[in-house]
Order: structure tokens, then C-alpha cells, then sequence
């Protein structure tokens, strides 16, 4: 038995020329009862189950086949246009309104913290949402009146989240499992999950951070004044294709304005182009019906080529790391003091404790790597654990999620120790460590480098007593662990995360690249503080809190929606090409100190950044309200650059979007009008145009200044250009190749307006053949 998602011949509303929300009620009745009845009429009672009828951005069915015969049947029927076999997806899982600007740039640009975002509804496919969060409540003084005249949404999640909950910040709430539990992976009727992305993008201006009696600082969305509607189509295993397709349809029925998805496939799609998998397709008509879609770039970095969101509709986002560490110190009875990580409280008093190996006061028939990582109680003689610091060791059970941080703090606190030490196995070294930014009751710090668990093991095995057999019979060694909730803020950040998935982009399967720049966008993802539900089912580390402190593009990715949001409050009417281009062509390509963004690697080294890591750069709010100019791009555009793909024909898009090539044709990928100039295939010279329009509120003059990547000479035309309000022109580029370099390299075209705009364009081109050969 498999789920299938069917795509028929005929159109969906969103091709059709549409009035009112009568019309599409109207056609959506028709188009899910055709769907019945064609099934009925081709297949056997019993043999098949319907799950969803698809009627806005796709017209099609998603289907759980019992027989392998019904397969066979849809493949040979009438009016079939395409059949996609539903696969698994994937999540891709406070100081951030400082950090971005958004205190002194954004938010008194539009008048305020509290109703930036306002009249705007994002949309979020996620795990759901806890509407009693403080990040929630609605702020009746504030927000007053519909949150916009289009959005038809409506509560329906289920018995624990009633229609109550829709509280005015909270719009719309549905839930999609069909296929989930077809799949027999749906266990739970909760609606509660972590609302950690909603809260990101849309939660309420500074909310109270109280984790374990302890107030961390307070939090806020990029967009407190906009408004949420969440579509739960994730769960602790992830979620499929076809769910999530549903879910992505009903919310752009609804009348969202922005989209935003923390998820995306395990694995780069098969067929000839991932351009065209059945969810990017379905985003594809989501940006045609005037929605942005904003979704997560991947957490498989630092490795290229590993983005998991493909297509130049798309607004994809990668991670970074913000100024903000939490760093814990050890001071031992010998006056040395040792650094590492540890968001806890320190140990009681101020005074130095004994501290004693787990391997020393545990029972002796106790298997080694049980008591080396506390993961027991039992384990332990209490009587000698009692009042002392001990040290326990991170192993590779930790590494495969045998064990847990989470876990030894609980063993801690029953045995009755004052803390415990965490030091790194040589064999594993320092590597990322699983749950170091967990938030703990009990005194803690993880000893996260070889340096200082070493120096930690010697102090203590030169001061500990031991039997000719080796029992320790008397422990000389102390310290004390100091408290590890305070933030320290460097000022040298963004950092592209190494975690976040890297370009170039792809085209298909077999990792041929694509003339497509991934990601676009960068955003703070690590160690970003969200809202959290207790009750929330999956992490073991934060179950029963309020707040998190998570890490993974998921987290980057609400930041762009949050910000979007401020940006189509401002420009209502823009379209997303339009939003994306803006945040783009402003983002930063510098740190805070004004050095090159870097990048982290393989084992945490870090080089100079490319747009491969972070895209266009680091957003910037502030200057991507007001960008100059934008590069527009719509559905008719995307058309010709699928009919541009390599190894994909016309027959091939008709089929897979139900219309085909445009007669005007473009020969390359690279001559869709995005803000970014990707060659992939340089061979001899290209011509590449883009199309800039005005859209700040007086006539500028602009020069363009060119850096050419390695091996590339680039001419442009005009050098210098004056543009009217609303008016658009075209910008000549000739690449010429001089060199082969066997890699990419990178430049940028830089646009300066007479009125302090600045609009930066990446350039990536590989050379694959030269002229001068």
C-alpha cells in the first residue's frame, strides 16, 4: 500500500479567471466531486482510499493505493496529466530584533514596535501552535479589526484547540494527517507542539524568556503587529509530501500573504528536474496566486551542493550565528580556571566542592560506558556522590542519542550531587555537542575542548587517593561552577552556521548544477530563543518548558517571513519577486566590526564566505524596506525558465504545469531577472539582462560599478543610468571567459543611487571553456 498525489488535466482555481469567494467555493465543489467520480468510475470499492482533493493550486487527489493494480489503472486513464509517489519531508530544525537592527531601523519605520507586521497574515506549515502562549495572547489595546480584508481562514484544529483560541493574533488553525496516518505514522491526536517558528516570525513584542525561575531576557517576532495562521502538517517523525501539499494549498485559499516552511525533502527529488517535484510546483502556484514563500535552505553544511529548497520562486534561507554565546567557567581548588558551555545555574555558596569521577563512586559491577555518562542513578553509591561535583564523559551514545545532557542532569539532582562535570572522549574530540544549549536546573558545564577536559583529568588524578588497587579512597580535588545563564555579545557576527546547507544549486538528482542562486538569504539561526509548548511530544532536553533555545535553518527562516511581513505592510502591493529582490539587494556582505562575513567548516574552522554559503548576504531590515530598486519576476517568466532547463522539453513542462512554452523563448536559466547572475556552463561569452524598476518615491541617477570574478571579463551597459519613479530599465552584462579556474568564482555588479541606495548583485561563474584556448 503507497500514497500517491494525482494531477489531472484540468485546471485549478488559481489558472482560472476567478470573482469572489463564491466562484471558488463553487469550483472547488465541482472539482472534488469530478475527483470522486472519476475514481469511482475506474476503480474498484475498497481498492483505494481518497485523502485529498487538491482544487486551488493544483487540480488532483492524493491517494492511499491498497493494490498494486490501481496504480497501474491511474497511469493508463484519461484526463491523468502526472502521478507523484508521496515521499517523506524532513524539519529542518530575543537578542535577534537587536541584533538585525530592527529596534532603531524597522520598527519606527512603520510606526512602532508593536504594529510592525500589521495587516499582514503569515502562513506557517509547522508542528502546530500552543494559543495560550504569552507570545500569543492577543493584544486586544493593539491589534483591532480583521488583519485584512482577504483572508477567509478559520480555526479547525481540534478538541484542544478551540475555536476560542483564534484570538485575534492567532487567525486561522487547521491540521492536515491523512497521509501520516495512512502511513500508520500518526500517533497522536495532540494538537500542542512547538510554536517556535510562529512565535520567531509573528510572536508579541517583549515577552518575558522565564526558563527554570529564571528570566533570560525577553523575546519578540520580527513582526509583532502581523498576524498567524498556522497549518500543522508536521509531526515528530516529519511529515509527507501530500499532507503538506494540502496544507500549502488550503492556506493560500485562505489568503495568506507570506508562507513559511521549515521543511523540505530528505533528498534532492528524482526525475529530470527538481525544479518541477510536486512541492515545488505547488509553491510555484503559490507565488503566482501573489503569495512569497519563504523556506529553509537545509541543516546538511557544511558540505556543497546539499541545498534541499531549488527553485528561483522560492525565497530559500540560510543560518548564522549571532554575537551572543553563553560560556560557563570551572575554578579548581588549585586556582585554574577552565571554560566551556553550560546554560545553568552556578554551584551553591560560592565555595569549592570535592569533586569525584563517576567511575570512583559507582558501583563496581556497573558496565563502563553506563556510569561514564551518567546515565543512571542506580549506578551510583550515594552516600559518596552526595554534596560532590562529578565528572561524567561524553561518549558516542550521546553522538547516536543513547544518551542525553537532559538525562544527566536528572541523575544528578536524584543522587544529591552539587553538579556534574562533562568532559569530551578523545575519540570523539570536539566536535558539535548534542544539547549544549539545553537550559538545566542543576549546576553544569560541558567541557567542550580536549584542552580542558585534559587539563581537568590531570588536576583530578594528582589529587585523589588510591588503593593498590586502584579504588579512590579519598578525593582531594575541588571546584565550583559558575553561572552560565549570563550572555556575553562579541560584536563579530553573522557567521555563516556550519550546519546550514550550501550551494551551488541543483538541477537534478545526478547534483548537475543549476544557473540558480541557493540560497538567497541569510538569517540568525543558532541558539535563537522561541516559544515552546510543555507539552510539545519529540526533544527530550526542553520537555515541560516555555521557551527553547534552538538552532537549524528552521530558526533562520521565520526571521525572513517575520521581516517580509514588515516589508509588504510598507509595499502592499508588491509582488514576491518583488520582496525577495529587496531583501537580497540590501542584505550585508560584512560583519558587525565591518570585516567579511565568514564561514564555519568541517571541525568549526572558519574562511571567507561566499554566495554559495549565505547567498546575497545577511538580511538587513532596515535598508530592505527601502531598496531603490527590485528586479521583478512572474509566473510567465518562471514559464521560460523551466523551458530552459537542460534536459527538459516542452512536452515535459506542459505536462508537469498544464501550459506549455511561450513563444518568445530564452536560450538560458541565467536569463530569468533575478537579483544574482549565475553561470553555471560559461563557455566563450554570454549575454545576460536584468531588469531593474524604480520603486523609491524620486527620480535617481545610478552608476554601476563591476567586480569580476576570476577568469570572467564582464562589460555592462549602461555604466550610468537615471530612472524615473515606477519606470524600468535594462542592464546590459557580456561575460567573456579568459580563464578556466575549475571552480566557481565570484564577483558582484554594485548599482549607487544619487539618493544613498545601494543595490548589490551577486555574480558566480564557472568557466568551463575560454575563448583563448
Amino acid at each position: 500500500a503507497e500514497i500517491f498525489i494525482v494531477i489531472m488535466e484540468d485546471d485549478p482555481i488559481v489558472m482560472m479567471s476567478v470573482r469572489g469567494s463564491d466562484d471558488i467555493a463553487m469550483y472547488k465543489e465541482r472539482m472534488t466531486k469530478e475527483h470522486d467520480v472519476f475514481l469511482e468510475s475506474l476503480l474498484e470499492q475498497g481498492s483505494y482510499i481518497k485523502l485529498y482533493s487538491y482544487t486551488h493550486l493544483l487540480n488532483g487527489f492524493a491517494i492511499h493505493a491498497k493494490e498494486d493494480k490501481v496504480l497501474h489503472m491511474l497511469r493508463n486513464a484519461e484526463k491523468v496529466r502526472s502521478i507523484h509517489k508521496d515521499i517523506k519531508m524532513v524539519k529542518h530544525t530575543t537578542h535577534t530584533p537587536d541584533f538585525l537592527g530592527l529596534t532603531t531601523g524597522a520598527w519606527p519605520t512603520l510606526g512602532g514596535s508593536n504594529i510592525a507586521g500589521e495587516g499582514v497574515v503569515i502562513g506557517l506549515i509547522d508542528t502546530g501552535i500552543n494559543p495560550y502562549h504569552p507570545s500569543f495572547q492577543n493584544q486586544t489595546s493593539i491589534l483591532t479589526g480583521p488583519p485584512t480584508t482577504k483572508f477567509r481562514g478559520k480555526c479547525a484544529i481540534g478538541m484542544h484547540f478551540p475555536l476560542s483560541a483564534c484570538n485575534g493574533k492567532i487567525v486561522g488553525a487547521q491540521y492536515f494527517a491523512r497521509a501520516a496516518i495512512a502511513a500508520g505514522e500518526f500517533n497522536s491526536t495532540r494538537d500542542f507542539a512547538s510554536p517556535h517558528t510562529a512565535s520567531i516570525a509573528a510572536g508579541n513584542h517583549h515577552v518575558p524568556v522565564i526558563v527554570n525561575n529564571f528570566n533570560y531576557g525577553y523575546a519578540s517576532g520580527m513582526a509583532p503587529g502581523a498576524r498567524i495562521a498556522v497549518y500543522k502538517a508536521l509531526y515528530s517523525f516529519g511529515g509527507y509530501t501530500s499532507d503538506v501539499v494540502a496544507a500549502v494549498d488550503q492556506a493560500v485559499e485562505d489568503g495568506v500573504d507570506i508562507l513559511s516552511l521549515s521543511i523540505g525533502p530528505a533528498n534532492v527529488p528524482s526525475g529530470p528536474t527538481a525544479f518541477l517535484n510536486i512541492l515545488e510546483l505547488e509553491l510555484l502556484f503559490a507565488t503566482k496566486a501573489g503569495v512569497l514563500v519563504v523556506q529553509a535552505v537545509g541543516n546538511g553544511g557544511p558540505s556543497s551542493s546539499s541545498t534541499l529548497s531549488f527553485s528561483p520562486w522560492i525565497n530559500t534561507v540560510a543560518a548564522s550565528i549571532t554575537d551572543r554565546k553563553y560560556n560557563n567557567s570551572l575554578t579548581l581548588g588549585n586556582g585554574q580556571l577552565l571554560t566551556g558551555t553550560g546554560i545553568a545555574p552556578p554551584t551553591v555558596g560560592g565555595v569549592l566542592y570535592p569533586v569525584a569521577a563517576a567511575a570512583d563512586i559507582c558501583e563496581r559491577n556497573t558496565t563502563a560506558g553506563l556510569f561514564q555518562s551518567c546515565q543512571s542513578a542506580d549506578t551510583f553509591i550515594r552516600a559518596l556522590a552526595r554534596g560532590k561535583l562529578i565528572i561524567c564523559t561524553y561518549t558516542f551514545d550521546f553522538e547516536s542519542e543513547a544518551a542525553s545532557i537532559a538525562i544527566v542532569a536528572d541523575t544528578i539532582s536524584k543522587i544529591g550531587a552539587a553538579g556534574f562535570i562533562l568532559t569530551m572522549d578523545p575519540d570523539i574530540g570536539s566536535e558539535q555537542i548534542k544539547g549544549a544549549t539545553s537550559t538545566l536546573q542543576v549546576p553544569g558545564i560541558i567541557l567542550n575542548n580536549m584542552e580542558s577536559s585534559s587539563a581537568l583529568w590531570e588536576y583530578y588524578n594528582s589529587n585523589t587517593l588510591r588503593s593498590r588497587s586502584g579504588k579512590a579512597i579519598r578525593f582531594r580535588a575541588s571546584g565550583r561552577i559558575l553561572d552560565g545563564r549570563v550572555a556575553t555579545y562579541s560584536g563579530h557576527a553573522p557567521v555563516v552556521a556550519s550546519y546550514s546547507s550550501r550551494g551551488p544549486d541543483v538541477n537534478n538528482a545526478l547534483l548537475e548544477t543549476a544557473d540558480v542562486l541557493k540560497p538567497n538569504i541569510m538569517a540568525p539561526g543558532s541558539s535563537i530563543w522561541a516559544a515552546w509548548s510543555p507539552n510539545s511530544e519529540g526533544d527530550e532536553y526542553i520537555k515541560g518548558q516555555t521557551f527553547a533555545l534552538l538552532s537549524g535553518t528552521s530558526m533562520a527562516t521565520p526571521h525572513i517571513a517575520g521581516i517580509a511581513a514588515l516589508i509588504k505592510q510598507k509595499h502592499h502591493h508588491w509582488s514576491p519577486s518583488a520582496i525577495t529582490s529587496a531583501m537580497m539587494t540590501t542584505a550585508d556582505i560584512t560583519d558587525h566590526s565591518g570585516s567579511p562575513i565568514l564561514s564555519q567548516n568541517k571541525n568549526n574552522l572558519l574562511s571567507r564566505a561566499t554566495p554559495f554559503d549565505y547567498g546575497a548576504g545577511s538580511i538587513n531590515p532596515s535598508k530592505a524596506i527601502d531598496p531603490g530598486l527590485v528586479f521583478n519576476a512572474y509566473f510567465n517568466n518562471y514559464i521560460q525558465f523551466l523551458c530552459a532547463v537542460p534536459g527538459v522539453d516542452e512536452k515535459y513542462v506542459r505536462r508537469a504545469v498544464g501550459v506549455g512554452c511561450p513563444t518568445e523563448r530564452k536560450e538560458w536559466c541565467s536569463d530569468l531577472n533575478t537579483p544574482s547572475v549565475i553561470v553555471s556552463n560559461l563557455v566563450g561569452s554570454r549575454k545576460v539582462i536584468r531588469r531593474v524598476t524604480n520603486v523609491g518615491d524620486a527620480d535617481e541617477k545610478y552608476r554601476v560599478i563591476v567586480s569580476e570574478p576570476i577568469g570572467v571579463m564582464i562589460t555592462v551597459k549602461p555604466e550610468v543610468f537615471k530612472i524615473s519613479v515606477n519606470s524600468s530599465r535594462d542592464i546590459i552584462l557580456v561575460l567573456e571567459a579568459t580563464h578556466r579556474m575549475n571552480a566557481y568564482t565570484f564577483g558582484e555588479m554594485v548599482l549607487e543611487g544619487d539618493k544613498n541606495h545601494v543595490v548589490r548583485v551577486p555574480i558566480s561563474v564557472f568557466v568551463s571553456s575560454s575563448i583563448g584556448f
